[in-house]
């Protein structure tokens, strides 16, 4: 198996996350950090064991033993620096929102499918064997006739952080590319298609959606109600019904309890199962299925697909909650 090797662009909060992930992972190594500081630099790669640093994105993406990189970086600069990436050979795992609107995300798709690169979001809960199980599930027909998804992904701050880059719009900021992407994704993902009317309110604080609430419409009168926003205790759950059947998953995003990923059913007698589905990091998850798909050569990839129809979902949910009118996307 080719040993993929990682070079982190940023030391943002996630980063610390993921590094020690990328070590942990069988057929991935991590080589090198970049930050726009040696000092920066040198503190993170003696924290997580990283053997080479540097002091620009660039010299990292110069460097001939690096194969990929991931992106921790701000929604605003990821066109940019997985341009440069790509430009440079180099594949991309680039945190989401995978950018600011539909339009830079197909850029991104265009200029790493041009230099035959591989692009993935960095959504980790996608490629877990909980995810799995319940898409398989759902595939069964169990649940019935699929009628509604509704999905939260919410958290408080105790103190509005005004200079967090969730406050500005510019950096791609909002709960919505935060947070709802979670929750749209979701939809998109187990509805396997778009929808064809949003509708959203809002509530702005320095131009952006602090608590966000939509309504989407898909073919066979299908609904998906999303909620998030900054104002809420955490709350990251959705709910599937169908005719037959309703799916609970309380902690999509992340399980609550790391050694007990679970979902459960529930049929019209309110008679209840539950699943338990154990698996490795859903980081690790991720990792892996990012390299390989960078083994496959897989440059043009259904989770690819699903990122640009969820940022095209978005871009139509912020407009709604703009202009307070529903908008069609079909």
């Amino acid at each position: 198996m080719t040993t993929i090797r990682f070079a982190i662009l940023g030391t943002a909060k996630i980063a610390r996350t993921l590094a020690p992930r990328i070590h942990a992972t069988a057929g991935a190594e991590l080589v090198g950090i970049a930050s726009r500081t040696q000092h920066s630099a040198d503190a993170f790669a003696a924290q997580f064991a990283i053997p080479k640093t540097y002091d620009s994105y660039q010299a990292a993406l110069d460097d001939p033993d690096i194969d990929a990189v991931y992106l921790p970086l701000p929604p605003s600069l990821h066109l940019e620096w997985t341009s440069k990436a790509a430009a440079a050979g180099k594949h991309v795992l680039c945190e989401k929102p995978l950018a600011r609107n539909a339009a830079e995300v197909q850029q991104m798709a265009n200029v790493c499918a041009e230099h035959h690169v591989v692009l993935l979001d960095g959504v980790m809960w996608y490629h877990t064997p909980r995810n799995a199980a319940i898409r398989k599930l759902v595939a069964s027909g169990q649940l019935g006739t699929l009628r509604q998804l509704n999905a939260v992904f919410t958290f408080c701050w105790d103190e509005i952080p005004m200079e967090n880059l969730r406050l500005h719009r510019e950096l791609g900021g909002g709960s919505l590319l935060d947070l709802g992407w979670y929750c749209i994704g979701a939809a998109l993902m187990l509805f396997e298609e778009l929808p064809h009317e949003v509708f959203a309110r809002a509530q702005w604080l320095n131009d952006v959606d602090t608590q966000l609430n939509a309504l989407l419409w898909f073919p066979e009168n299908k609904v998906a109600t999303i909620e998030c926003g900054f104002q809420t205790v955490r709350r990251r759950w959705f709910e599937l019904a169908g005719s037959k059947q309703t799916l609970f998953c309380d902690d999509f995003t992340r399980p609550w309890d790391a050694q007990q990923p679970s979902y459960r059913t529930l049929n019209n007698d309110g008679e209840r199962t539950d699943y338990v589905v154990q698996h490795q990091p859903q980081e690790e998850c991720m990792i892996e299925a990012f390299c390989q798909l960078i083994r496959e050569q897989a440059y043009q990839h259904s989770l690819l697909t699903l990122a640009h129809n969820t940022q095209l979902v978005c871009d139509a949910v912020d407009k709604s909650a703009r202009d307070g009118q529903p908008v069609q996307l079909s």
